[in-house]
């Protein structure tokens, strides 16, 4: 490899913190990586969960200077930003980066469930909490003083953009995760608008929309000097971390499937034609490419197991050892992981509960695997209603996110779907995925074509699932499903 080949930033921001890699456009290689960390603002209102946008560019400017540091900046061709999806950015009128109105309410806040619930029944299709166009008509109708003052609407990812470029847009995989986005005809949604209030529609606040395969614009000198980088190179539109997720993970023909065991727990697969489900629990998302990603998302996911981690003072490792010689399915013991509500289902006021419990049960090895099965249940459940509403079945499952690194985490995901599960080479998928997207750009692809032409790598370690525990699982799925629906369905 040449010192000099050309290099490509990819970064993520998500609610933990900014994520940065470097990509290389000569050797297709990962060259650094970056990190920063950040937290969601302290409350103690129920269901609360905002961030201010200030915290995401500082994060950006601490990943980048990580990645940046010994390179010779000039070998920067492109940059594009992933971002967490559904969060509420509002400016006024002038629209500017420092004009932002309150903090963000991010894709976890759930305090908009009563507009949920109203929006869905008006739209005649189930909008979750975490969706933006729920946030908007919360804030019209808990703080009218700020709604009355703005003026334009971004996700997290667009404030990046603007910051980086001055250019207000929304890209399609990205913008298919407010509900505004009527997603078969690629275009805003009149009604969706005008059911928060005309406002939306007359005074232009959602930002015109753009694909996959153009750039948006170039860096602003200003930010380029203060991130170290070329002024003038290329910004790519970015997109959604899931979509971008999906490119970093290889996600290449229909019915590809990609699980991310994280804060959150996400299933998205790729699919040439849109899947629509009325009842919400897929999403009917656009991916980075062009084409659509079917995605369900729980609330509940790494921070189940983390509640057993702190209860019992071991750590996951320990934990892990104790749960192995625990049967699949754990004899009955059914963990519903809603600690925090849920969004597939849309359940936001559900809680956890442990149920089946006999003597002798509250042990911690059964209960981290409880809670190991009760997460990973709730993704398999959706998944089956994505194949249901049309998804083309597929028979490997890629499996990113930091529960990604449990062994016995994969064997259970492997178990349960009856599917090869793999580990994409990449942790950073999300922020690989919009390099990736900033490589296609200028080197003059399409993100698609770019992405079958470099196959990733995988770790080479492949689980294969134990048919001999496929009856076990479909039990416990079988449990699974009716306790939920029991205590928590309406």
């Amino acid at each position: 490899m040449s010192e000099a080949s050309p290099v490509v930033l990819g970064i993520d921001v998500g609610t933990q913190g900014a994520k940065a890699v470097l990509y290389d456009l000569s050797s297709h290689a990962v060259l650094a990586k970056g990190s920063s960390s950040n937290s969601i603002l302290p409350s103690d209102v129920p269901g609360r969960a905002e961030q201010h946008p200030a915290t995401w560019l500082q994060g950006v400017r601490e990943a980048v200077a990580q990645v940046l540091c010994g390179l010779d900046a000039a070998r920067v061709r492109g940059v594009a930003v992933s971002g967490q999806q559904h969060g509420l950015v509002v400016l006024d009128a002038e629209g500017q980066v420092q004009r932002v109105l309150r903090p963000a309410k991010l894709w976890c806040d759930t305090e908009s469930a009563a507009e949920a619930a109203e929006l869905s029944h008006t739209l005649e299709w189930t909008l979750v909490p975490s969706f933006t166009i729920t946030k908007l008509l919360w804030l019209k109708r808990h703080e009218p003083e700020v709604f009355a003052r703005v003026a334009c609407v971004l996700l997290p990812h667009d404030y990046v953009n603007l910051w980086l470029t001055g250019r207000r847009v929304m890209e399609f995989g990205d913008a298919s995760g407010t509900g505004f986005l009527d997603v078969g005809a690629r275009r805003w949604s009149e009604g969706a608008m005008d059911a928060v209030d005309p406002r939306v529609r007359a005074e232009g606040m959602l930002p015109p929309l753009v694909g996959p395969n153009e750039a948006i614009g170039t860096l602003l000198a200003e930010v380029a000097a203060e991130l170290g980088l070329p002024g003038g190179i290329l910004v790519a539109p970015g997109s959604g971390d899931n979509a971008c997720s999906a490119l970093g993970a290889g996600l290449a023909g229909d019915g590809a499937t990609v699980m991310s065991l994280g804060t959150s727990g996400t299933l998205f697969a790729r699919s040439a034609t849109p899947i629509l489900d009325p009842t919400g629990i897929i999403c009917p998302f656009c991916d980075a490419t062009g084409a659509y990603l079917p995605l369900l998302c729980t609330l509940n996911c790494t921070r189940v197991l983390e509640e057993v981690r702190e209860s019992f003072g071991l750590e996951h490792a320990e934990l892990t050892c104790l749960a192995q010689s625990e049967p699949p399915g754990c004899s009955g013991v059914t963990w519903l992981p809603y600690m925090i509500g849920e969004r597939t289902p849309s359940w936001p006021h559900a809680t956890g509960a442990l149920l089946g419990l006999r003597p002798g049960c509250l042990r911690p090895g059964l209960l981290y695997r409880a809670a190991m099965e009760g997460s990973t249940l709730s993704l398999l459940s959706g998944y089956r209603r994505m194949l249901a509403a049309g998804l083309s079945p597929c028979d490997e499952l890629r499996l990113v996110g930091g529960g990604a690194n449990n062994p016995l985490w994969r064997q259970v995901v492997a178990d349960a779907f009856q599917m090869k599960v793999l580990l994409p080479a990449e942790a950073d998928s999300a922020a690989l995925g919009a390099a990736l997207q900033a490589a296609a750009i200028v080197e003059g692809a399409t993100v698609a074509g770019y992405v079958a032409a470099h196959p990733l790598p995988s770790l080479g370690q492949v689980v294969t699932p134990k048919t001999e525990h496929k009856q076990a699982y479909e039990a416990a799925l079988r449990l699974f499903e009716q306790m939920g629906a029991h205590l928590f369905a309406r």
